[in-house]
């Protein structure tokens, strides 16, 4: 199991390989459907994004509200794909984690090698789970699109899979070439 403390640097990326498992703690951001359009509608108009971007990891995640005793309910991953429209000017901006749940694009993918960028998989269904490694939530960003605004996670042992290297090596296909033998 490897540590991963963000923002992520160039080495850190590149001695990841499709299928390891890690462990995140330290700062993480939200970022699902409605942030991912504020910030490209920031990027067109040339205007700094919200959040610092070099070497940031983005969990797609929209947060449940807090049950009392908690510091956020439920945090499981939603489907990456909905993003991949949105991804490479992230990726072109810094961006070098991603984490959520189902494939990416090849196009998405081939930005990710590009500029040295990883995806991982977090288990969808677990969002209980997952919230247990969350220790601090600050919105940050987008504070009216509330679940899908973008929240500062400090994290401590969030574990996920390399699903997508930066070398392009994809977890989805290599799993399906290696059962259709």
């Amino acid at each position: 199991m490897k540590q991963l403390r963000p923002p992520l640097t160039a080495d850190d990326v590149q001695t990841l390989h499709c299928g390891d498992e890690v462990r995140f703690s330290g700062v993480i951001y939200t970022a699902r459907d409605a942030a991912h359009l504020r910030m490209m509608e920031q990027l067109r108009r040339g205007e700094p994004l919200p959040i610092p971007m070099e070497g940031a990891v983005l969990y797609y995640v929209g947060p449940c509200p807090a049950p009392p005793g908690h510091v956020i309910g439920s945090a499981g991953p939603t489907t990456s794909g909905r993003m991949d429209q949105m991804t490479i000017p992230l990726l072109e901006a810094g961006l070098k984690g991603m984490i959520g749940k189902g494939g990416r694009s090849q196009e998405v993918i081939d930005a990710m090698v590009q500029h040295g960028a990883v995806y991982f998989a977090a288990l969808g269904g677990a969002g209980a789970l997952i919230a247990a490694s969350i220790k601090e939530v600050e919105v940050v960003a987008y504070p009216d699109l509330g679940p899908e605004a973008i929240h500062k996670l400090i994290v401590e042992d969030l574990t996920a899979v390399v699903a997508v290297d930066s070398h392009g090596k994809n977890l989805y296909s290599e799993g399906r070439r290696q059962y259709q033998r």
